[in-house]
This record gives C-alpha cells, sequence and structure tokens, in this order.
C-alpha cells in the first residue's frame, strides 16, 4: 500500500475544507510548490493536488498547478473540475500523471469510459458517499446512484483506482469507512483508495488489511502535524521492505 499526501489549493494558497464546504477553507500558511518539493523529499512516490476553485469553474490556479506538477518530483494526481473528456486531456498534456473525475463519472459515464479508453491507467474515478450515495459537484449534490453501481458500470475500464470517501464517517468517526471499503473492494479488480481514514499511523495498519486497498490519501492531518508523511510512508511498507533503524539492530 502506498501513502498519497494531498493539498488542496483555492485562490492560490493551501487549504483544507471543514466538512468539505468551499466556502470556508482553513488556509494553511505554506508555499504550495515547496510543500509539493517536500513531499518528494520524505519519499513519497505520489501526491494528489485538488484545485479547488476548479471544482467552481474558475481557472484562476492554473499557472500554480502547472508549476506544482512541474516540480514536484514526483507523479501528481490532478483533481478539481474535470467535466468533459478535453479537460481531462488538457490536465494530462500539462504534465498530471493520472486526472481524478467524480461528477462526470455518475452524469455522463460514457465520458470516462472513453477517456479511460483513451488514457489506460490515468483516470481515477472519485466515489465520494453520503447516506448510500454518491455525491457529486464537490460533496453538493446528492445523486441517487450508489457506490456498488457506480463500481460496477466501469469494471471493464481500465482504470488506475478508485478513490473512496465515506462522507458520513470522514465527517463523525472513521469505523463506517472500513466496511465500506470492505465490501466494496469485492465488486471490482481496480485497485482502491482510501479517503478521509487516516489521522495516525494506527489507521494505516488497519487499512492494510483490506484486499485491494493499494493507496491511501492523507491531507490535513499532515499539515497540522497529527502525523508525520515519513512516518506514514515506512508504515505503509510491507514489513521486509522497511529500513532497519538502529534503535531496531541493537
Amino acid at each position: 500500500m502506498i501513502v498519497i499526501p494531498c493539498m488542496e489549493i483555492a485562490n492560490g494558497k493551501c487549504v483544507s475544507l471543514h466538512r468539505g464546504r468551499m466556502d470556508e477553507p482553513m488556509v494553511w500558511h505554506v508555499d504550495p510548490v515547496e510543500k509539493a518539493r517536500e513531499f518528494a523529499a520524505c519519499g513519497a512516490s505520489w501526491m494528489q493536488l485538488t484545485d479547488i476553485d476548479a471544482v467552481r469553474g474558475s481557472s484562476e490556479n492554473r499557472e500554480l498547478v502547472t508549476e506544482i506538477i512541474r516540480s514536484a518530483g514526483i507523479p501528481v494526481q490532478l483533481a478539481g473540475g474535470f467535466r468533459s473528456l478535453e479537460m481531462i486531456r488538457e490536465g494530462l498534456e500539462i504534465g498530471a500523471g493520472r486526472i481524478v473525475v467524480g461528477t462526470i463519472a455518475v452524469l455522463t459515464p460514457h465520458v470516462v469510459r472513453s477517456a479511460a479508453k483513451l488514457f489506460p491507467d490515468q483516470i481515477v474515478i472519485a466515489v465520494d458517499v453520503w447516506k448510500g450515495n454518491v455525491m457529486t459537484h464537490g460533496w453538493n449534490e446528492p445523486s441517487a446512484i450508489k457506490p456498488e453501481g457506480l463500481l460496477t458500470e466501469f469494471r471493464k475500464s481500465p482504470l488506475a483506482a478508485i478513490s473512496v470517501t465515506d462522507i458520513d464517517s470522514n465527517i463523525d468517526n472513521r469505523k463506517s469507512s472500513l466496511d465500506l471499503l470492505k465490501s466494496l473492494s469485492q465488486l471490482t479488480r481496480t485497485p482502491l483508495i482510501a479517503s478521509g481514514v487516516i489521522r495516525k499511523i494506527k489507521d494505516i495498519r488497519r487499512l492494510k488489511r483490506i484486499r485491494n486497498v493499494e493507496g491511501a490519501l492523507v491531507g490535513t492531518a499532515l499539515y497540522n502535524k497529527t502525523i508525520n508523511l515519513e512516518d506514514a510512508l515506512v508504515a505503509a511498507l510491507p514489513l521486509a521492505k522497511r529500513p532497519v533503524r538502529t534503535t531496531d539492530a541493537q
């Protein structure tokens, strides 16, 4: 399993969203470009970058997004406002390693199937679940689609991964997220990425026990320093691949 550090940007700044509310971001006073380089220096093999303003239809962060992607030193999984095949193509052309889509997977699944065929292993579907249904438009609008149905819709598509967020658990507690991941892992061969689960190192250990969960996103916990990225990356490794520390060898 790999740990994927996350960065969300709005108005050119690193932010976190409280309960998914885009109108009340928590601003972190860090340089986005330097923070991306820091992720790479810690040993991360991927990072996720979400352009919050792009979700609202704005392109004001485009230059910053491009700079982060081209200077990070690691592949970037780019999310935020991808609503057409052309937008997906543009995201890949500026250097993103993967594109994360959510709303169009629900509303126009044929577009995402086409994108997956054109760009195999470069498309990630974000499945954001609230009260048993998939949400769209940045957690703001409920759909009539169940997560199980959405996974079935793309069973034959060559996706890179499926990112799963249990919004109920993300807000209140994390217990139900594990059950949701276990359930969905039985329905697809596509690797799952857990989102909104990791607050402490022990959460990584729990995720590693679930079949087909091959990645986990971690964001706010890195900025408020309740988790150290280097420790998280080591915890995600198989025991045989973990570095031997001096204290361990004595």
